[in-house]
C-alpha cells in the first residue's frame, strides 16, 4: 500500500494561483507516475495533470496549459501549480500513483493508489 497525502487546498481567489502538494513515500518518484484528478460534471474522475519518473509533464482537458505538475524528488513531493483559476475549477483534487517507469506520461485517472483528496474552492 502506497500512502499519498495531499495538502494545500482551501478557499482561493479567482485567478489563483494556489499550489497543491502530494507527499509520497521515499523513493516512490523513481518508479511511479503521479496523476492529479478531479470529478468531472458527471462526477466521474478525470485526469488533469501528471508527471513521469523523468520529470515529463502533461495536462489535459479544461486545465490544459493552466495547470502544471512538477516534482521535488529530494522532498518526496509532487506539486500541482494551478494558474488562471476559474470558479469551475472548484473540486476535490486527488493525487494518484501508478507504477510506470516510462519517461513520458499522459494525464489520466489511471492510478493504483490514491490520496484522500483536498478541496479547492475558487471564489468568483
Amino acid at each position: 500500500q502506497l500512502q499519498l497525502v495531499e495538502s494545500g487546498g482551501g478557499l482561493v481567489q479567482s485567478g489563483g494561483p494556489p499550489r497543491l502538494s502530494c507527499k509520497v513515500p521515499v523513493a516512490s518518484l523513481d518508479v511511479y507516475v503521479i496523476h492529479w484528478s478531479r470529478p468531472d460534471p458527471r462526477q466521474e474522475r478525470e485526469g488533469v495533470a501528471c508527471s513521469s519518473v523523468s520529470g515529463d509533464t502533461d495536462s489535459a482537458g479544461p486545465v490544459k496549459g493552466r495547470f502544471k505538475d512538477s516534482r521535488r524528488v529530494a522532498e518526496n513531493t509532487v506539486t500541482l501549480q494551478m494558474n488562471s483559476l476559474k470558479h469551475k475549477d472548484s473540486a476535490i483534487y486527488y493525487c494518484g500513483a501508478i507504477w510506470n517507469i516510462s519517461r513520458i506520461c499522459r494525464a489520466s485517472r489511471d492510478s493504483t493508489y490514491w490520496g484522500q483528496g483536498t478541496q479547492v474552492t475558487v471564489s468568483s
